[in-house]
Order: C-alpha cells, then structure tokens, then sequence
C-alpha cells in the first residue's frame, strides 16, 4: 500500500518494535525480470510471494522500502469483509458472483493467518475478534442487521448489548456492538517485513529507496525508470494506493487519500491495563469521524483516528485523538502519550477496490478504504495469481477501465470542511453522550 510518495514513518510505535527493513538498497543500472511491482506494502508484497512461489523473476521497488507507506502505519487490525454488507454485495453482483465475493471477503482474514505461519513470519499477531462499536440505537440497529446476515453464512459473528459490551471494552460510552470473531491484530510494518523476506528466499529482488519517474512501452513489455536504473519487464503491477502519484495518468484521480493518524501511550500499568480491552479485542466504532483502537502486545494503548486530507493542523488532529482517548478511558488522563504517526487511506467512490488492466501487461490494484490489511492481502494475491496464469477469472472483482472522480482536485476541501464539521459535531456529542448523524466513511 505504499510507492511512489511519502516521508518515512516519525515517531511510529511499529517502527520502533519491527525488525529492520530487509530490502536491498536503491535499484543501481538495469535489471530484467518477468515482473515488475511498483509498491512494496501489502498489494505489491503479496503478489511479490506468489508470483516468485509461482517461479516467476520479479522486481519489487518503493520509495522507501518494505511497508514503508500506509501498510506500515495502520492500526493493525485484520478485518473481514468489505465495506459492503454481504447482502448489499449480493444484491448488486448477483447471488453467484455476489455470494462468491462475499465470501472472499469473509476468509480474507484466515489467507493472512496462513500466510504468517507458513513463511513463519513474527508479527505479534492474535486472534482477538472485532468490536465494532455503535454509539447509538440506530448504528446498533444497523450492525445487528450486518452481524445477522453474516451469522446466516455460518461466521461467528453476534451482537453485545451495552453491558457486555462495557465488559469487554472497559468504557460504558456504546450502546452496544457487533463482535466478529474472525478478527485479529498484528504489528503491520513486522507483517509486511515478513512478507518481503519471504518474497526474497524464494529469489524476488526487493530495492528500497527507489521511485519509479515513468513508465513505458518497452517492444513487447515495459520499460520502468528510476534515479539510478531501469527495470526492464514483461508485466507491471501498480501497488501503490493511496501514495499513487502521476506514473500513470488519471490513476491518482480514482482515489481519495485520506490521513488516519495514530497515537499510543507508553505501556500502561498493569491496574489500568486490565481496565481496558481486558478481552484483548480491537475495536472501531460509528461515530462520524471513526475512532478505532487496541491494546499491542506491551500494554499500550493504540488509539486512531480519520478525516484529515493534508498537512495542515496535524498537531490538532493528534490531540483531537488524544483527547477522545482520554474521554472514553478516563484512568489514562495520567499517562503519556509515546508515539504520534500518519498514513493514507485509499477512498474510492463506492468504498469498493479497483482492479484495472490499464494496457496490455500493465495492471493495478488500489482503494482498500480502510480494510488493507486484510484485503490488501488477498487483492494482491489474487493480483499476483492473474499475472502468472492470464485468467481474470480467479479474482473477486473483475478488471473495470479507469474511473478518474470528477472534480477530483476541488474534493480536498470540500473533504476538509465536511471533516472539521464532523469533528465539531462528536465533541458536542460526547458531551451530550450520543452521536448521531451522518459519518463521514473513512474505512475502520
């Protein structure tokens, strides 16, 4: 989920816990392969594994190296499904195809689980189960119909009343959730190292430090150059979501990038720790700017919030997590916060990926809104599959042409405005104690 852009993680928690980046340095003269991959988050790295499994010759590049963008600096829950109910899938795409990607969806978190342990990855991963959150009657309402449509596919997933949802969360502040236990946590940026030392033993080439400046026609493949080389390949995949820069015209304009930032207290003493999450679930909730949040393996509190397009106000967006931590968990008002850090959520449209054969041999995947690392996962997979065997057929959705979003320049702040005011009305609500209204959907 990274490539072309972005400044290295400062001040991430995973930064600091993960083991070092095993990229190789920059990219250095020409080098050829049956595939190139431009993005080295959890897309690129995914297809990386399979195709080199697969026995194919492929080179991965980033601009900074192995989960450097947004694969690196999310919360590190993995979720299921998409943002799609299963109906609502099933009601656009048909009972087969709907019922297929459904279920895709649904099993996304089981292909990371067995990815780690097959390639023996050390990423702190539990098997915890998703609380997601209503802050009223009608969000409630709303996930009871999505945790009983799941529940008729045979998924463990239930409704909480409020006291049990206290129980498990430690705070009194929902109405109630929905609990899928499908769910789990991981540190994401020791997930995507994994994934490309893996990648490397089955012979891949992974260059950090290294951007793609353009791309061309090469004969019959594609020619990719950088500062200080060339990648010289049958096939490309585009794997950069939300750092998506011009490499390819319009590709940028299909998504919305939005900053999720996070925050995380030093490890919390073991009186308040057990006061909080002492289920050790992960948890996102309605509001209108989601709030999403967990324990990691030290006892920290790792709290997360979205809405924020740009640069600006980055310290008041900290504190405006900070402090609805604080409300929600008000034993913590005492601790000290060690870790602030970014990354871009990818939005598309109609909150679904997009799979793209932007020319003959050249093709992308992007727009997780949200599910990445999970979904990012099995997309890429997939991806890699398709190039190896030429058959579409084996991916959930099918190649679509380029969609760019109309006014896409004019969107930043009209977003901007709409999340500030959103941001307003969950400050009045948390002092009235409900949330209502509309949210804005920033993925979970």
């Amino acid at each position: 989920m990274t490539g072309n852009g972005g400044a290295a993680p400062a001040g991430s928690l995973w930064e600091a816990t993960a083991p070092p980046d095993p990229s190789e340095g920059p990219l250095s003269g020409e080098v050829r392969a049956d595939v190139c991959v431009v993005g080295a988050g959890f897309t690129g790295l995914s297809a990386t594994l399979e195709l080199a499994g697969r026995g194919a010759s492929v080179v991965c590049i980033d601009q900074g190296g192995a989960g450097h963008g947004a694969s690196g600096r999310n919360g590190g829950q993995v979720l299921a499904g998409f943002k799609w109910s299963p109906d609502e899938i099933v009601a656009a795409y048909g009972a087969e195809r709907g019922g297929r990607l459904a279920a895709f969806g649904g099993a996304a978190p089981e292909v990371v689980y067995g990815l780690i342990a097959r390639h023996g990855i050390d990423c702190g991963l539990r098997r915890c189960g998703w609380l997601n959150a209503a802050v009223d009657g009608a969000a409630f309402d709303r996930l009871a119909g999505i945790a009983g449509q799941w529940a008729a596919r045979g998924a463990p997933v239930r409704m909480l009343e409020r006291a049990e949802t206290a129980a498990l969360m430690g705070t009194g502040r929902y109405r109630g959730a929905m609990l899928d236990e499908r769910a789990g946590a991981l540190n994401p940026l020791s997930y995507a190292r994994g994934l490309a030392a893996a990648a490397q033993r089955l012979g891949a080439r992974l260059h950090g430090g290294t951007r793609a400046l353009s791309l061309e026609r090469d004969g019959e493949g594609w020619r990719v150059s950088t500062a200080a080389g060339v990648v010289r390949a049958r096939e490309v995949l585009l794997a950069t979501n939300g750092y998506t820069d011009g490499l390819w015209s319009g590709l940028a304009q299909e998504v919305v990038p939005v900053h999720s930032l996070q925050v995380a207290t030093r490890p919390l003493p073991e009186a308040v720790r057990t006061s909080i999450l002492p289920g050790g679930q992960v948890v996102s909730d309605t509001q209108r700017i989601l709030l999403y949040f967990r324990l990691d393996d030290r006892g920290r509190l790792v709290m997360g919030g979205r809405g924020s397009l740009g640069e600006t106000n980055r310290d008041g967006l900290y504190r405006f997590v900070e402090d609805a931590a604080c409300r929600l968990f008000p034993q913590i008002r005492r601790t000290d916060w060690e870790f602030r850090w970014a990354g871009k959520v990818a939005l598309t449209a109609d909150h679904l990926p997009r799979v793209h054969e932007l020319a003959p041999g050249l093709r992308a995947c992007l727009g997780y809104n949200g599910r990445g690392v999970a979904m990012a996962s099995v997309m890429g997979r997939a991806m890699g599959e398709w190039i190896a065997t030429g058959d579409a057929g084996v991916l959930p959705l099918a190649p679509v042409p380029l969609r760019p979003l109309p006014f896409h320049a004019l969107r930043r702040p009209v977003l901007e405005a709409i999340s500030a005011y959103c941001r307003l009305r969950d400050r009045m609500s948390w002092r009235r104690g409900s949330v209502k209204g509309t949210r804005l959907e920033a993925g979970d």
